[in-house]
């Protein structure tokens, strides 16, 4: 991670340089230690292990703020400039760039489709993160914006500025509707996650708490930063050296840290609720809070300047922004986010086969079901498995066929055996519904997350998602094994193919109560297609070709030309193999429209 972009150019560098240079405890010397024994001799003063940042991001300016959401990271750059980070790999993605001054603050909003700014030419700005462009400018304040939050339904934004005022907006007028006056300069302001409808300030480093009519609250408490754990029960406060961690009801202390240098400037905590991060100057602290006995497990140091800003990317990956023009990537050694049973079979040389893939290109993953019941999300830009959850039943090997899609931040999956589908919340272990079909051979969650669809006993069927509503059942004319197309399955539309033949079907649902509607699948399809509709049957290579043209794109080849899943969106391609594998496909630069 750490030389992403060499890898990322230039692959080969894997063999010929990541390999011989890798630490003599990790992975790669273990499991290639044969093929490297002649190298390793002759490469001197080897670090024994990985060390903790493993991907730094260097800067043309100093580094003031930075938002997180779902792999997607904010980080002002100065001059006015926000830039886009892909949070996995570090690379750019996009510069938005309307603010005349620097940016002290940046949020993303609850859905991540929008991302608000506070900067010192003293203007709000809601961006649109589909397009990059600024949808409203937001005007009032005399002196720098110094942070901004976005209400969890994307109606309101709040500011604190150096003018000792808080402002909150109307984000469809454009309108202010209040402003609270405090003695202070305003730090910090965010809406309060126990009730959305109020709002928490920090001026000369106390903590206020202001209602939807704009009075205070008591009580307030001493400190520079204050973050709530993802349950809202329980909060962190930064003051000088000490960070301490207090009941959302009482304020009881649960748990108090100092720091050996420094004051402490910016705390958060990790997405499970089980760490406190906090930074004093350039140095990061982590403490695990979750044992009767809270600790410290690591101290981050690498940074030559003060860190502004830190945000968990994961459970286990830190980022933190400099003033040294770096942003950096801490790996917590400590934690594992694989969340995978421990099993004998788990050390095998050979990974059960994969039945099923699912691809979100906007949330830039891919999830891949296997026979073992294991479901594992990838990062479509890397290939690197983020985490994987064990699927509650023990009788995984017997279910015909399964589908998993991360919707709304949870991961959602579904499966089926001859005349029930049931469809779990992976995350928190919850059943959700079990639904009875005609026949369960193939099932699929719709793109957009809406709809349910099972074929079998010569019937198609579609369920809505969240409501469980019956949108109805079409008998299929196909013969000889029919199976839904899984390359082109929308919010409404699905295509059903016959393994023997390459005779075709449309079918669409509206609304409960409607009839599924025919339609000539010919229409609506990618025009970049499969050779025969049906690669996973074929014998030989697979090519990918354009339907209009005729012409050949891309070849499959060896094992690869016979995947047992596929999806496809016009630019990536996911692909599921009877060896466990996942193969991942990017079409930009080979194919371009």
């Amino acid at each position: 991670m750490e030389h992403f972009d060499t890898i990322h150019d230039s692959p080969s560098h894997i063999y010929y340089s990541a390999l011989p240079l890798s630490p003599s405890s990790s992975w790669l010397h273990k499991c290639y230690s044969a093929e490297l024994s002649l190298k390793v001799n002759v490469v001197k003063g080897l670090p024994a292990e990985w060390g903790a940042c493993s991907r730094t991001v260097l800067l043309d300016c100093y580094t003031i703020t930075l938002s997180y959401w779902n792999n997607t990271i904010a980080v002002e750059s100065g001059g006015g400039d926000i830039i886009i980070l892909d949070a996995i790999t570090g690379r750019q993605m996009a510069v938005l760039s309307e603010h005349i001054s620097w940016v002290r603050s940046v949020a993303f909003s609850s859905d991540g489709r929008s991302l608000v700014s506070g900067s010192e030419d003293r203007t709000v700005k809601l961006w649109d993160m589909q397009t990059g462009g600024a949808i409203k400018t937001f005007c009032g304040h005399t002196d720098w914006v110094n942070s901004v939050a976005i209400s969890v339904d994307c109606s309101r934004i709040v500011s604190g500025s150096s003018d000792d005022t808080i402002c909150l907006w109307d984000i469809q007028t454009g309108e202010c509707l209040y402003t609270i006056k405090q003695q202070h300069t305003v730090s910090h302001v965010s809406f309060s996650p126990i009730c959305p409808q109020h709002i928490i300030s920090i001026s000369n480093s106390k903590v206020w708490h202001w209602n939807d009519n704009d009075h205070n609250i008591p009580p307030s408490y001493d400190g520079t930063h204050i973050a709530f754990s993802p349950n809202h029960t329980q909060f962190t406060l930064c003051d000088g050296k000490d960070v301490t961690v207090q009941k959302s009801d009482s304020g009881a202390v649960v748990a108090k840290f100092s720091v050996a240098n420094g004051r402490t400037q910016y705390c958060c905590f990790s997405p499970d609720g089980k760490l406190v991060a906090a930074a004093a100057d350039n140095i990061a602290y982590v403490w695990k809070i979750t044992s009767s006995d809270p600790y410290p497990i690591e101290t981050f140091i690498g940074h030559t300047d003060r860190i502004k800003s830190l945000v968990f990317s994961s459970p286990s990956t830190l980022v933190s922004a400099s003033h040294d023009k770096s942003i950096k990537f801490w790996q917590i050694s400590t934690l594992s986010t694989d969340q995978v049973v421990t099993n004998p079979e788990s050390t095998s040389l050979y990974s059960p086969p994969i039945i099923s893939v699912s691809l979100q290109t906007r949330a830039g993953i891919a999830t891949s079901s296997d026979a073992n019941g294991v479901i594992k999300i990838w990062n479509i830009s890397t290939g690197i498995c983020k985490t994987s959850f064990k699927t509650p039943s023990a009788d995984a090997q017997n279910w015909f066929k399964r589908d998993a899609k991360l919707l709304d931040g949870r991961l959602i999956a579904t499966w089926c055996d001859s005349v029930t589908i049931n469809i779990w919340d992976i995350g928190k272990g919850e059943h959700l519904k079990t639904l009875i079909t005609s026949g369960c051979d193939d099932l699929r969650i719709s793109g957009d997350g809406f709809k349910i669809f099972s074929l079998g006993g010569g019937y198609i069927e579609a369920w809505s998602m969240w409501m469980w509503e019956f949108l109805g059942r079409a008998k299929v004319e196909l013969n000889g094994g029919q199976y839904l197309d899984s390359l082109c399955i929308d919010g409404s539309r699905v295509w059903i193919h016959s393994d023997c033949s390459s005779a075709q079907e449309g079918w669409e649902f509206g609304t409960s109560g409607s009839s599924p509607i025919p339609f000539n699948p010919s229409t609506g399809r990618p025009h970049l297609d499969f050779i025969g509709s049906a690669s996973q049957w074929t014998d030989g290579p697979c090519w990918i070709k354009d339907t209009v043209t005729g012409k050949n794109i891309f070849q499959l080849s060896g094992r690869y030309a016979k995947p047992k899943d596929i999806q496809w969106d016009g630019q990536y391609l996911v692909a599921g193999y009877e060896s466990g594998e996942v193969l991942i496909l990017d079409f930009h630069h080979t194919y371009s429209w």
